[in-house]
């Protein structure tokens, strides 16, 4: 069971194996393809700049299949972290479901958006709750502004949420642990490089991540198996 002194602040980053438990597919884990169409292709802006309608029909998808979903032991075991730790949990997901949040997680970082929000793509109005689905022939919604209404979510090529305060708490932490990642995509892949020397790091998932050298300790594992054991909740 890992040991957590009184004082010890912990960081958290859970990946898409986190969700696949529950049933939500991971994009790799499908080959990268939805319809024919590459990942790449209905998740990037030049995606919504060339066939914004496509982009909502990919992600009416996914909120239809994450709106199916319910939260894993490894879920519920880190909500019951949270109110154990309090703000000495620091929990960023790479996930953009809200199975954390169904879980009782109250503090959650998303640092790749939420599924089930959006924002202007125009104007700076905050992201707001929105859980329809604008599937042909569902007109796409617009801003006040003029601007189209597009996911909530960080595309590639766009810079991931939260980073300055991700940063700030890797800075503090003297526990880092990954849940169900690749250890491929980036800057989160080098989280645990970012803390080396300074905290101990764990890893919890079923294979080895890419970057399991960096790890000092690896449970290997289906993470709402192993995760409630090592935390001993």
């Amino acid at each position: 069971m890992l040991s957590i002194s009184p004082t010890d602040r912990m960081f958290i980053l859970c990946g898409a194996g986190v969700s696949a438990e529950s049933g939500i597919p991971t994009f790799r884990g499908v080959g990268g393809l939805w319809r024919n169409y590459r990942i790449e292709d209905v998740a990037s802006p030049d995606a919504w700049r060339r066939d914004p309608r496509l982009v909502w029909e990919f992600y009416s998808m996914r909120r239809k299949v994450a709106s199916a979903a319910k939260p894993n032991p490894a879920h519920f075991a880190l909500a019951k972290l949270e109110r154990i730790l309090g703000d000495r949990l620091f929990l960023c997901t790479q996930n953009v479901d809200n199975l954390h949040e169904q879980a009782g997680s109250k503090r959650v970082i998303h640092m790749h958006g939420e599924l089930f929000k959006s924002r202007c793509d125009t104007c700076h109005r905050p992201p707001f709750d929105d859980a329809n689905l604008y599937e042909p022939p569902t007109e796409i919604p617009r801003c006040p502004c003029g601007g189209q209404i597009r996911p909530h979510i960080c595309w590639f090529g766009e810079v991931p949420f939260a980073l300055n305060q991700i940063y700030a708490a890797l800075d503090d932490c003297a526990i880092f642990m990954a849940v169900g990642t690749s250890g491929v995509v980036e800057p989160a892949a080098s989280f645990v490089a970012y803390v080396h020397g300074q905290a101990r790091t764990l890893y919890v998932g079923p294979e080895h991540p890419a970057n399991v050298s960096s790890f000092t300790e690896c449970h290997l594992g289906n993470a709402g198996e192993v995760l409630p054991r090592l935390l001993g909740l």
